[in-house]
This record gives C-alpha cells, structure tokens and sequence, in this order.
C-alpha cells in the first residue's frame, strides 16, 4: 500500500469515528476490507442539468457527475471482557442510501440470518443519518484465487452450502437479488461460509420480512439505476463494473423498437438505427396525438427510422433490474415485472457455471442485450426464445445459434477433456461467448414440466465414468477433474432453465443425485 493509499485509509477511519463518535469506545478499526462502490466521475452532456439534482460540478462543456460509495466495510476489533480481542466486520452505510433500505436490510439479516450459512448481526449504531451494521468478520478468500485451485469435492460443498443459504433466506420470502462469488463469504481452511449484503433484497408476495413488503425497487428509490445494482462488498474486485446514466435524465435514446433485434454472431444490436431525442415538442406533440389509437393497432415502423404514433403511445415498462451484470436471470434482462426467487438460482447457476469450466467471470457484457445475446450462444437462440414467450417477452434473433453441450463446453474450458475431443487452447476469461465455443455434437435443450424434471432427477444414476491406465495417476493431480459425473452437468442445466417457472428451486436443488453423499 502507497503512502497515500495509507493517509487515504487514515482519513476514511477519521472520517468514521467521527460521523460515529460511539464506535471509538467499543472498536479498534484497523482496515477496510470492501466498497460497496468505488468513488468516480463520470460526464453527462450540459443539457441534463435539469434532472439531476444536487451532485453537479459544472466542468465547461460537461457536467461532473461524483458518485460515491453506498457503503464501505471496515475490520475492526472489540476488547471483550475475557481480555482476547474479538474481530469483526463494520458495514458503514453513507446517508444517501434511503432509511426504509437500510432498515430492511437490518431485519434480513436479524430474522434469517446467523443460521444456515447466512451472515448475522451482532450490534448496530446510529449517530443521525450515518448507521453502522456490526457483523461478525469471517475471513475468506478471492473466488478469483482459489477458482482453479479447488478440487471438485469442495466445487461440491461450496455449490450444496450456497443452495441451503438460498433454501433458508427463499423459505422467509428475501429475494437476494445480488448473488455472486463475493457476496458469498467462503473460508477455505475452516469450510465456512457466510451469504452477505442484504442492500438489494426484496420481498415474496408472502415474505416473512415485514419491510420488504414496503419497499419499492430500486429505480424508484435511488437517483440512479445502476449505482445500487454494482456494488461489491467485502474486498471482492468487481470485474463488470458499468456507469448507467440516472434514470430520469433526457438524454438522446436510440429509437424503440416494440421487439429486440440481435445479431449473435457479432452481438451487436441490428439495423444500427438513427439516434433521434425522444423529448422533442414533435415527440411530445406525437404521444398526445397517438394516446387515441386502439391497442390492437400493430407497429408499423419497425425495421425503419422512424417511431410510429403506435409505439409513441405505449407505456414505458419499468421492472427491477437489480443485480451485477452477467449474474441476471433472462427475466431480469428482458424486464420482466414478474421477478421470483428464481432469479437467484439462476444466479448460483452462473457460479457453478464458473466453478465447473474454471472461467470467471463467465458473463462480461456492457448492455442487457449483449448479455442475452450471450446466455444465447451457450443455452440456444431457440431455447431463449421460447422461454422469453412463457414471461410475455417477444425476442427476435437473426441468427440462430444452438444450444451446446454443458460438459463438453466446461472440459474445454477447462483443459479436462479426457474423451479425445480438442480441448480449448485459450486461457482467457470469457468476456464474450461467441460461435467460436460450439461444440461439434450441439445439444438442445428443451422445455418440461415440473413434474417431468422431477422424474428426470429420478432417473440419475450413479456416474459411469471411468479411467484406466495412464489416467489412474492423473488423478491425484486432476483433482478429481477427471470423474465429474453426470449430474453435475443435469443440475446446472435445470439451475440454468430460460424458464423460471421449471427452474429447480433451491430445496429441490438439495436434494438432487449429485448431492446424493450430503446431508442437508
């Protein structure tokens, strides 16, 4: 750490005693350990000054946008009366974030958390509008360091341990929203776990978690929709961190389109149309006048570079898009209102996505659109399609890309083919999965009922394979690489259904074959 980092730690602490005077009595703050968003700037053109409020610094020809941090974790450590030091975690959360947030997230984790692998709470102090969560401090582990050094036994464990912390929060009605590797604690040596950060959660229709029934998304409760969805706690680096513009800002916006249009192959977004401003008099005058046509009018300017009074006149929909890119669901991609837990199996289904094929972040993408794009080349155009119209949602793909094959996709990655077929000679995260990662024996998905998966699940058997020769003093080294059954590669396709209505939920996921020697 540089001498400034170090002044700049000094006066962050400073900063903290200072705005909480209560905390120097009991703790000793030695470092700080997570961002929940790390400070930064970023330009918006001068004719949004309008709409955005309070945090302008006018720059000539841009207005400065400061973005600071929605909290930042601090290790501490507290004198107990036994006389050892005890250490804990200090989650400091700054006065933008809103009260009934803050207070939500304090009832999570006081009803469902200490138990089952999810994080508790030990103390909590207020001084005005600044609120500290005292947690106990779980030393852990980069997902990123150990990613390629875990054996598949513990791929195993860290996969059953995340489902039971899933099965435990779902069973009060928390939708986490926010799953993925740093907001899952993991402590290597000890085989501890602990589900963390709670700032995102919401609430069942039936949720046990009283604040959560009031609690609005977070579009409507922050001045800004992307701050919220990228926060990393505990020290975790935040590979897929993007600035969103506010979500009320009249800005040029590209010309809507009722279907979304995407070439797999490049993932980009085509025809590339003409950027026209939506908050023109002419745009204005054009809703008002298109606020008479029948509903069962059809669009007549797709694929043109106009917007047609039909489209002028539908209401723009608004849905929760929570989370950190390339952890979101389908139905969260395509702005689905009808969001369930299952968006946070699809979650764990990207992480044991990652463990399986040693590539993290799988997912990297700079849009919605680029992302499913991308959940297309792995999963199927058609598969996507067909699930999107389950949810409402109406996808059109110029190019069919087919689903591939799970094990065949992970061995490559992973350098683990032991079956003849070439493995993948690169050793790149993948940023973006393009048709360069087809297999040549493709495998398509398809869609069953609930009841069909089950008897699927029933039907597992133990795994076939096998390893002679050569291979028997490989697999000290592999790791058990070499053996991964079946049902690995059935459980992360059922946690990567399109479909949240047949995705496995995580108590079925339990007790699925491949968690067949653990006890939940």
């Amino acid at each position: 750490m540089s001498a400034s980092e170090v002044a700049g730690l000094r006066e962050d602490i400073e900063n903290l005693y200072e705005a909480v005077p209560q905390l120097k009595n009991v703790f000793n703050i030695k470092d700080k350990i997570g961002e929940g968003f790390a400070l930064k700037k970023t330009k918006w053109p001068k004719h949004v000054l309008a709409k955005i409020g309070p945090r302008l610094y006018l720059s000539q020809q841009t207005i400065v946008i400061k973005q600071g941090t929605f909290s930042s974790v601090y290790l501490g450590t507290a004198l107990l009366k036994s006389g050892e030091e005890e250490k804990f975690a200090l989650k400091h959360l700054i006065p933008t974030s809103h009260p009934v947030r803050i207070a939500a997230e304090l009832q999570c984790l006081t009803e469902a958390g200490g138990q089952e692998n999810v994080m508790g709470i030990k103390y909590c102090l207020r001084k005005n509008d600044h609120v500290v969560i005292i947690m106990p401090y779980l030393e852990h582990e980069s997902f990123l360091d150990i990613l390629n050094n875990l054996t598949f036994d513990e791929v195993r464990d860290y996969m059953f341990n995340l489902l039971k912390a899933l099965r435990h929060i779902h069973h009060f009605g928390i939708v986490h929203r926010d799953i993925k590797p740093s907001n899952f604690l993991y402590n290597r040596r000890l085989k501890e776990y602990a589900l963390v950060d709670f700032g995102l959660a919401q609430g069942t229709p039936d949720t046990k978690i009283e604040l959560l029934k009031v609690v609005k998304s977070e579009g409507q409760q922050e001045g800004f929709v992307n701050l919220s969805a990228q926060r990393s706690v505990f020290g975790e680096r935040n590979f897929n961190i993007r600035i969103s513009a506010p979500t009320d800002i009249a800005i040029m916006r590209p010309i809507k389109q009722p279907r979304m249009m995407m070439d797999v192959s490049s993932r980009k977004l085509a025809p590339r149309k003409k950027v026209v401003p939506l908050k023109t008099a002419s745009s204005v005058a054009a809703r008002k006048s298109a606020s008479t046509c029948p509903s069962n009018l059809t669009c007549d300017c797709y694929a043109t570079d106009r917007v047609c009074s039909v489209c002028l006149s539908r209401r723009q929909q608004v849905a929760a898009r929570a989370g950190t890119p390339g952890f979101r669901a389908p139905e969260v991609l395509t702005k689905c209102p009808d969001q369930t837990t299952a968006i946070d199996v699809w979650s764990a289904g990207i992480i044991f996505l990652s463990l399986l094929s040693g590539r993290y972040p799988f997912f990297k993408a700079s849009d919605d659109l680029t992302a499913l794009a991308q959940i297309m080349t792995i999963l199927g155009s058609r598969e996507t399609i067909r699930a999107a119209k389950t949810f409402g949602k109406s996808v059109l793909c110029s190019k069919e890309a087919p689903a591939q094959n799970l094990r065949t996709l992970c061995e490559n990655l992973r350098g683990t083919n032991l079956s003849g077929r070439k493995s993948d000679p690169m050793h790149r995260p993948l940023n973006s999965c393009g048709p360069d990662l087809q297999t040549d024996n493709p495998k398509k998905e398809t869609f069953v009922s609930p009841q069909s998966h089950e008897e699927q699940d029933q039907k597992m058997l133990p795994p076939k394979n096998t390893v002679t020769g050569d291979f028997k003093r490989m697999r000290i080294d592999m790791k058990g690489w070499d053996l991964v059954p079946d049902e690995a590669y059935h459980l992360l396709g059922r946690l990567l259904d399109l479909n949240p209505a047949t995705r496995i939920t995580a108590d079925e996921a339990l007790v699925h074959p491949f968690f067949r020697a653990l006890s939940s």
